[in-house]
């Protein structure tokens, strides 16, 4: 008898055994399985009162799991869609929010217009590029020659950070001339930028300021503890009053 009711309860325990495989796939895991149950059981109760309190009741639990966020209104609404996501639109309760559609979890979002992936002068940037196409609507006057001469320094500057040689203005210019579609052209003029040597000094002074882990570098003020006028550094005391 004793090994017959052995056999008996070792098939019950293999009969009820479940795993994640043959379970139920979450709609949402980060809630678990065991809010996704209470979720079943309130879809099934038929009356409507009782429905209303417990989906109440889910939207708690559900909001537990972030008590820093509960009481924020769009946190709220996330949770209700939610809590009709995980029911597979099945509840019917009463919600303080929209209902949500199964079509709206079908929507893909627009295709972003991401900047060209392949400029001909990448070490001159995208900025660049843009500045250019600003300074090509603006009308002709002072400002826009400012404008022009800004850029064009900015690009021997930008040159300079990944070509470490000197270059030609004629170089910058050209360059100038072909991103602008022959709009802007400076080829031929007497506009001279900045010297090469004071822009790889402003480089060389930027790239000091900044460590080799990204985070700019703290200078140390030594005399920053020292209350005394002048600078001068406290003198140690010595406290004769331990023995």
């Amino acid at each position: 008898m004793v090994e017959k009711y052995k056999k008996e309860n070792a098939n019950d325990v293999v009969f009820n055994l479940e795993y994640n495989s043959e379970r139920q796939r979450l709609l949402i895991p980060e809630y678990g399985r065991h809010l996704q149950k209470l979720i079943d059981q309130a879809t099934i109760i038929e009356d409507a009162e009782t429905r209303n309190k417990a989906a109440k009741y889910i939207i708690q639990v559900m909001g537990s799991l972030n008590p820093h966020l509960r009481d924020v209104p769009d946190f709220q609404h996330k949770l209700w869609d939610q809590l009709f996501i995980m029911s597979d639109f099945k509840l019917d309760v009463e919600s303080p929010y929209p209902i949500p559609s199964r079509d709206v979890l079908q929507l893909k979002p627009d295709v972003l217009q991401y900047p060209q992936n392949f400029p001909k002068y990448r070490f001159y940037g995208n900025n660049i590029k843009y500045m250019i196409d600003v300074a090509n609507k603006w009308e002709d006057g002072e400002m826009k020659n400012a404008l022009v001469l800004v850029i064009a320094n900015h690009m021997k500057k930008s040159f300079l950070s990944w070509n470490k040689d000197t270059v030609k203005d004629d170089v910058i210019f050209e360059h100038l001339y072909e991103l602008s579609g022959g709009k802007i052209n400076l080829v031929q003029s007497t506009e001279e930028l900045l010297n090469t040597t004071d822009l790889m000094r402003t480089n060389k002074r930027m790239s000091n300021k900044i460590s080799t882990t990204g985070q700019p570098k703290i200078q140390s003020n030594k005399n920053s503890n020292n209350n005394n006028k002048g600078g001068k550094q406290k003198p140690f005391q010595k406290n004769n009053n331990q023995k």
